[in-house]
This record gives C-alpha cells, sequence and structure tokens, in this order.
C-alpha cells in the first residue's frame, strides 16, 4: 500500500457548525485536485484534535462514488447539493 500524508492547515472558525461549513467549502474548491480526497474531510478543535468531527456523509454510491452531502444529511446520498 502507497504511503499517504495529511496537510493539517489551521483555520478559525467560531464554532464547530461554522467550522463544517468552512471544510465544506474548502473541500469542494479543491475536489479539482487529483490528490485530494475531500470525503474524508473532518474538523477539531485546537485543543482536542483527537476528536475529529465528519463534514461529508462519504458513504459509497453505486458506480463507486462517494456521497457529498454533509454528515448526518435527511434523504438520499447525493455527489452534489440539492438546490
Amino acid at each position: 500500500m502507497t504511503e499517504r500524508y495529511v496537510i493539517h492547515l489551521p483555520v478559525v472558525a467560531a464554532d464547530l457548525p461554522a467550522a463544517q461549513r468552512l471544510a465544506r467549502v474548502v473541500a469542494r474548491w479543491t475536489v479539482m485536485l487529483p490528490q485530494t480526497d475531500p470525503g474524508e474531510t473532518t474538523v477539531s478543535a485546537e485543543d482536542n484534535q483527537n476528536v475529529r468531527h465528519r463534514v461529508f456523509c462519504d458513504l459509497l454510491m453505486p458506480g463507486g462514488r462517494r456521497c457529498m452531502l454533509r454528515a448526518d444529511h435527511y434523504g438520499p446520498c447525493a455527489r452534489r447539493l440539492r438546490r
């Protein structure tokens, strides 16, 4: 198996929901880069980085693609935001 490295890019957010929203925006923006794995995006408190909160559902969908809706969303999985 190929060894993977993770880049930790600290940002500041007022609370957990704000951090999750910002992480979703950044992850969706980087999806065009083949090195990124946005479905694995998590956030944590600066002083408690061992407790991570998922940003995306990331369940495997038919065809091998992953759900890109927020974690714990309602309704069926999807690759894009519902408008």
